[in-house]
C-alpha cells in the first residue's frame, strides 16, 4: 500500500471515529453518514487502483563485459 493510500485510510477511520461520537453526542446525522459512506467508498477504491498497478521493474545490472 501507498503512502497516499494509507494516509486515506487513516483519516476514513479518524473520521468514523468522530462521526460516531458526534453521533452519541449530539444525535444522528444523515448527511455525515452519507459523506463517511462515500468516503469509505473512496478509500477502498484507492487501495484497489493501488493493488492492481504492477511494480516498476528492477533495472539491469552493468555489463562488465561492456566496457
Amino acid at each position: 500500500m501507498s503512502g497516499p493510500t494509507k494516509t486515506m485510510t487513516v483519516l476514513t477511520c479518524a473520521a468514523l471515529l468522530l462521526t460516531t461520537a458526534y453521533t452519541v453526542a449530539l444525535g444522528s446525522s444523515g448527511w455525515l453518514w452519507f459523506g463517511l459512506v462515500v468516503l469509505v467508498v473512496v478509500t477502498i477504491g484507492m487501495a484497489a487502483a493501488d493493488s492492481t498497478v504492477p511494480p516498476a521493474p528492477r533495472p539491469r545490472p552493468p555489463d562488465p563485459e561492456a566496457s
